[in-house]
């Protein structure tokens, strides 16, 4: 293993942000999910699934399970989520998600080794602890859950005490990510998520007593009434609490795609310069603190998991961010699930009623998806090798491909050059290294390498990149 010392830096040039800023994707998958087709549905689906394993591959599974409901709506999600406070709404949502859980797995059956789960939402702890350790047991009754693999939940610290907590570590979870966003006071008015600072650090030290491996908190900044000074108070307060990860996320203000950000007054929004004096002032905080970039908006202890997957060559991104251990065919359980199975992406039913429609049918809720084409999956690789490890060998990718890398990426090449020039990255015979002051700006070196966007340079549906 390389020493601490030995893991990327980075640099963050103001001037070289403000200059690139511009809409992008996150790059969780490639292609994004923008790009999926309603002409792939439940049978493509189930045929890429019974060939997954032809030719020795034999990739274990990844399980994602999406929860929607929350009590209350904060005004800044912009997750696909339902906001109830109908107890029998939520249990009949379980009872269509086992539904679809058995489906699923017979697809699987003949060989269900699961090595990676999460549970997101919406707020998964909206159902107690007896559903959700319910709803483990289906899972378990219908896949195998490896030993020693990597099971996440997302909580709000608003809706558990110390026993739930417990309860959940018991269950099998070992990775917990805790949503805190902002400690101050009219941050949480704003954005409609009161949340104490007592409740949050409480369910931190919980965790960490229940003998949770890796705690993350999330943290948001560009939120409504936030300044330097309130921001660099929040920021004291969970350095100390000392979470494994912390997740940095820019708040991306689009009111006419998500309805509950209509609700945020536009003149309380910090100005473009403050949102990035918030960004320097976080990053120099997380990294006197003692903190690792990762990549995108994740920060690890060095420690970590994420930061060692990091130093050895085995960190991975996907639909979830940042994550290390196999690759995984990824089965989406719940509405608006994605899916990765094969050369393949999925997508269950957005909405609700169509979600169960589909499953009082006994058809598989998929609503769209796409099977990924020779040149999809040799981009794929690219990008995941550069939101990753920030550096590619034109060499591997040649060889894994059958492609001679500079002929096939020439106009790529040439529009490298120009953030070559300004120092994002070096292009040498044999790599493409990111430089410390290229690695926030990422995205903007994956979008080169993006076939769609070159062919559709209308990106006003994604977030800004930083």
């Amino acid at each position: 293993m390389n020493s601490v010392s030995d893991h990327l830096p980075f640099e963050v040039d103001l001037e070289l942000i403000r200059r690139l800023d511009c809409n992008g994707p996150r790059y969780t998958s490639y292609p994004t999910a923008d790009r999926f087709v309603e002409a792939f549905g439940p049978e493509a689906y189930a045929s890429w699934a019974a060939r997954r394993n032809i030719g020795g591959i034999n990739r274990p599974l990844s399980l994602y399970v999406h929860l929607p409901f929350c009590r209350d709506i904060c005004y800044y999600c912009a997750c696909n989520k339902i906001v109830t406070r109908d107890a029998g709404k939520a249990a009949r949502y379980l009872d269509y998600l086992g539904r679809e859980i058995a489906m699923q797995a017979a697809l699987f059956r003949d060989d269900p080794r699961v090595c990676q789960m999460h549970w997101g939402g919406g707020t998964p702890t909206f159902y107690n602890v007896a559903e959700l350790r319910a709803l483990w047991r289906t899972l378990a009754d219908h896949f195998e859950f490896a030993r020693d693999g990597e099971y996440a939940i997302e909580v709000d610290p608003r809706t558990v005490d110390s026993d739930a907590i417990a309860a959940l570590r018991e269950m099998g979870f070992n990775r917990v990510s805790f949503g805190v966003q902002d400690f101050d006071r009219r941050v949480q008015v704003a954005v409609h998520r009161l949340q104490s600072e007592e409740q949050t650090l409480g369910a931190i030290e919980a965790a960490r007593r229940a003998g949770f491996s890796s705690i993350n908190v999330d943290l948001i900044y560009g939120l409504p009434k936030q300044t330097q000074m309130s921001f660099d108070s929040t920021l004291a307060r969970v350095v100390v609490a000392r979470p494994d990860r912390i997740a940095l996320y820019n708040y991306a203000h689009l009111p006419t795609l998500f309805r509950s950000q209509r609700r945020i007054i536009q003149a309380d929004l910090p100005s473009p310069d403050v949102k990035l004096k918030l960004l320097v002032l976080a990053t120099q905080r997380l990294g006197e603190a003692g903190y690792v970039y990762i990549g995108m908006d994740h920060f690890a202890l060095p420690v970590d998991a994420l930061a060692v997957a990091q130093r050895q060559g085995r960190l991975r991104r996907g639909f979830q961010g940042y994550s290390v251990g196999a690759d995984c065919d990824l089965v989406g359980l719940g509405v608006s699930a994605i899916g990765a199975v094969g050369p393949t992406y999925s997508q269950n039913h957005r909405a609700l009623e169509d979600y169960y429609d589909s499953l009082d049918r006994g058809e598989l809720p998929i609503m769209r998806g796409i099977e990924l084409t020779a040149d999809d999956l040799l981009r794929r690789a690219v990008i995941q090798a550069l939101m990753c490890h920030f550096s590619l060998s034109k060499e591997s990718i040649s060889i894994a491909y059958l492609i001679d890398f500079d002929r096939y990426f020439a106009a790529e090449l040439e529009e490298l050059r120009e953030l070559e020039q300004l120092g994002l990255l070096t292009i040498e015979s044999g790599w493409l290294s990111v430089t410390a002051k290229g690695r926030l700006l990422i995205r903007n070196i994956c979008m080169v390498f993006d076939r769609y966007l070159r062919h559709d340079r209308e990106v006003r549906r994604y977030s800004r990149v930083i």
